[in-house]
């Protein structure tokens, strides 16, 4: 098998009992979608990108055609980004957001494969301080994201790319799981 695969399925097998964690997370996103509340997802270079393709499958369809449900990535909004970003500093761009479009009940994703970035780590408190659930998805725990979050999935991998592909499998069981619970 090749090194890269073995790693990748190595590391599904650990992550194996974190399916019960993000099927719950389902249910509950669910609920929120489905009362008109929203998700608000956050992360950096690769984990950006997975943020966004979690919206798109929530905003667009993931198995099924339903209705459209608010779901926000918030790096893709490029002039906020680069005005907060100059006004006041790159550790703000997510929380300063997360505290205009979160409202009390709503959900933020933080994805980050080292669960130390300073931009992610200030959207999850600013989600605490608005009443919003915050929940990570990051590399190998403890850190730092996983213990300001409500709660976590931490996946066992030192090598950011086999992070990025778990994460990606475990967004993907998340949207089924809220299209099955809606």
């Amino acid at each position: 098998m090749d090194v890269h695969l073995e790693k990748l399925w190595n590391t599904l097998e650990k992550v194996d009992d974190h399916a019960v964690t993000v099927r719950a997370w389902g249910g509950k996103l669910a609920g929120v979608l489905a009362a008109g509340g929203r998700l608000l997802a956050c992360g950096n270079g690769g984990s950006a990108a997975e943020a966004q393709h979690l919206t798109a499958e929530l905003v667009g369809r993931f198995r099924e055609d339903r209705p459209p449900y608010a779901a926000i990535p918030l790096h893709a909004d490029g002039s906020s980004l680069t005005a907060i970003a100059n006004d006041f500093g790159a550790d703000q761009v997510y929380a300063r957001q997360v505290r205009a479009h979160g409202r009390a009940g709503d959900v933020l994703l933080c994805l980050s494969t080292s669960g130390a970035s300073p931009n992610v780590l200030a959207a999850a408190a600013a989600a605490q301080g608005a009443g919003l659930l915050a929940w990570a998805m990051t590399g190998p725990a403890p850190n730092a994201l996983a213990g300001l979050c409500d709660d976590a999935v931490a996946v066992p991998a030192w090598e950011t790319a086999t992070v990025q592909e778990v994460h990606l499998a475990l967004i993907h069981l998340l949207c089924d799981a809220v299209e099955d619970a809606l």
